[in-house]
């Protein structure tokens, strides 16, 4: 995938953040408040309009502006798709900065994503001493609390170290629902989502506690059986935490988590489509059982993502990437991803041959039904915000705005 056009921020100079996409917030665009994206392929939840319009008036999509309208700038956008900003319920990181970090490295990872289409994400956490976690909650319920982060995700440390993946063994823990109410009030209300083995003593108990305070309980770093996955599903979880990926695989005779996980329509399925995590049988698989309705594509992105090979930092765990495939260094487990959200849009559409319409659920429509945010975001609809992507015919990136600014101008030519 090419590199995404240069966006309005440049990188500090002078410091050892100047090879990262830069922090600092994008400025409006110049000229009228008013802008109507024309002539484009829209794909709305109805379906894919040819020659479409999408007014935007300051942060919104508004109603069609007149033709002419004196106040309105047209942007002829002819040739593209429009398609809405995308939403990321598991992200780590990227532009080398975690999420794990610093306030300063949250906002390099959330700019690297927004150039890459990523207009609402939630930062996730990975294992590490609970002390440690609380604190990183504070930090991010701060950035969620002023519209920068969608909310918080913790996967770990109440997962299984049987399915352990990227996470060090050392620090995972029974989910006691006492620690697990921890971090919920250590995240003041931002807390979106928590990944746990729900076979592990307190596990039901935890996803019961979950339920109750509107967090999402997700199934994840499980070696769980069917039988146990159903009792979870039972107790209130809804989402199934990377499909396929630190879990048991699907047997005739003990078919795991994965069947239960997908027969159930109260669960929406994580997938990681870059592939290397999934084989596009697996990817298909997925579609057929749960639906194009239930699938959320995410990147469970690290450091890596929108930089490239090297040695990173995956919470206490070195990682080294090498054709943009992340692994631990000790033992060589796959460690996380350097996907970001329009390559698994690009790949999605022209090696897995799937309906633009359904890419666009899973990137959008659903994660953003998920996390109760889809009277704002997830579809391009009069009242919601202004977040979009613009993609050429190959569906690489041509333009992302977000809010009504552009943080990546259009390039058109």
């Amino acid at each position: 995938m090419a590199t995404p056009p240069v966006a309005r921020d440049a990188a500090p100079s002078g410091s050892a953040a100047s090879t990262r996409p830069a922090t600092t917030h994008p400025r409006p665009a110049t000229g009228a408040r008013r802008q109507v994206l024309t002539g484009a392929r829209v794909v709305l939840p109805t379906g894919t309009v040819t020659a479409g319009r999408v007014a935007i008036d300051g942060t919104k999509i508004t109603a069609e502006a007149p033709h002419g309208d004196p106040q309105g700038t047209l942007v002829d956008v002819s040739g593209h798709w429009l398609v809405p900003g995308f939403v990321d319920l598991h992200n780590h990181g990227g532009g080398g900065a975690s999420f794990s970090g610093s306030a300063q490295d949250v906002q390099t990872a959330i700019h690297t994503h927004r150039l890459h289409g990523t207009t609402t994400l939630v930062a996730s956490t990975v294992t590490d001493d609970m002390d440690v976690l609380v604190r990183q909650a504070g930090l991010l319920s701060e950035l969620a609390e002023q519209g920068d982060l969608a909310g918080i995700h913790f996967e770990g440390p109440f997962i299984s170290p049987c399915r352990k993946g990227a996470h060090s063994e050392a620090l995972l823990r029974d989910p006691d629902p006492a620690e697990v109410r921890k971090l919920i009030d250590a995240a003041r209300g931002q807390a979106r989502m928590l990944t746990l083995a729900t076979e592990l003593p307190g596990g039901l108990d935890s996803v019961r506690l979950l339920a109750e305070h509107g967090v999402i309980a997700a199934v994840g770093h499980t070696d769980a059986t069917y039988e146990q996955t159903v009792q979870a599903i039972e107790a209130g979880a809804t989402v199934a935490t990377h499909l396929f990926n630190a879990m048991p695989p699907l047997g005739h005779r003990a078919p795991g988590p994965i069947a239960a996980l997908l027969e159930d329509e109260r669960v929406t399925v994580e997938l990681i489509n870059d592939g290397t995590h999934l084989h596009p049988a697996a990817l298909e698989l997925a579609f057929r059982h749960a639906g194009p309705g239930r699938v959320a594509f995410i990147t469970d992105a690290m450091d890596a993502a929108g930089i490239g090979d090297g040695r990173y930092l995956l919470g206490p765990l070195e990682v080294e990437v090498s054709e943009g495939v992340a692994r631990l260094v000790e033992g060589g487990s796959i460690a996380g991803s350097t996907l970001t959200l329009d390559r698994a849009f690009q790949r999605a559409v022209t090696v897995d041959r799937m309906p633009v319409e359904d890419v666009v659920a899973a990137l959008s429509a659903n994660p953003a039904r998920l996390l109760g945010l889809d009277d704002r975001v997830g579809s391009l609809e009069p009242g919601k915000d202004a977040d979009l992507v613009l993609l050429d015919e190959a569906f690489q990136v041509k333009g992302v705005m977000r809010k009504g600014v552009w943080v990546v101008d259009p390039q058109l030519a």
